[in-house]
């Protein structure tokens, strides 16, 4: 399978005061190939926030190799990293940061409109796409203020992928969602991993969810372990 992430020997400091560097990530190196489905698990302030902005390009390491679809990003400036991010990265959040003025359809479509990516016709049938395939259809020209949580976390995995990324980083998506919706939630991104090969490294503290991921990753003192791994 080929891969489409790669973390070689990373560390992360960050400056505490004029003198002091505390090192929070500790010579972190894993692979996630396409269609892989993850999960990363940790206490809190294990690191894991950090090392989701790491892979999503929003920070840069202190040493070390990120490669992601084949390029190392060492020597990227921020035009071309925000361009392999667009590319190639989505991102689902805990709080789907939703614009309230926008319909579910124009929230959808926002990203291809930032990064002009496609033109508005070919934004507008992508996004009535992803949100049939999300089961909200019938919903896209509702504002987030009459979705229920649930649904408005579906429009924000329909933003998600608007740009058709090889990998999506879900950061705690079911944590502000019921039950019922969290698994509700949970089942959508596994079904877009299976159909559609979209690699997902997910974020959660429900240990329930995430044994359903075939790998999963665990956290702790900044320190990572691939503790299980089944086929």
């Amino acid at each position: 399978m080929s891969e489409i992430l790669q973390l070689k020997h990373i560390r992360k400091s960050y400056n505490i005061g004029s003198e002091i560097e505390a090192e929070v990530l500790h010579d972190i190196s894993l692979t996630l190939t396409k269609g892989s489905f993850s999960a990363l698990t940790g206490p809190s302030g294990s690191g894991k926030s950090t090392l989701l902005n790491l892979i999503g390009l929003l920070e840069q390491p202190t040493s070390g190799e990120l490669i992601i679809a084949g390029q190392s990003t060492q020597q990227m400036n921020d035009d071309q990293l925000t361009r392999l991010r667009g590319q190639n990265i989505g991102f689902v959040f805990q709080f789907h940061h939703l614009l309230p003025a926008f319909s579910a359809i124009e929230n959808v479509m926002m990203p291809s409109i930032i990064q002009q990516q496609l033109s508005k016709p070919e934004a507008t049938e992508r996004a009535r796409y992803l949100l049939d395939s999300v089961g909200l259809y019938q919903a896209i020209n509702k504002k987030p203020s009459e979705l229920s949580g649930g649904m408005q976390q579906r429009v924000a995995i329909a933003r998600a992928l608007m740009a058709n990324p090889t990998l999506v980083l879900a950061d705690e998506p079911t944590g502000n969602l019921d039950t019922l919706s969290a698994i509700q939630t949970f089942n959508l991104l596994e079904k877009i991993n299976q159909q559609q090969k979209t690699s997902f490294m997910i974020v959660t503290h429900d240990m329930s969810l995430a044994q359903r991921c075939p790998l999963r990753f665990h956290l702790v003192d900044g320190i990572l372990s691939n503790e299980f791994n089944m086929t």
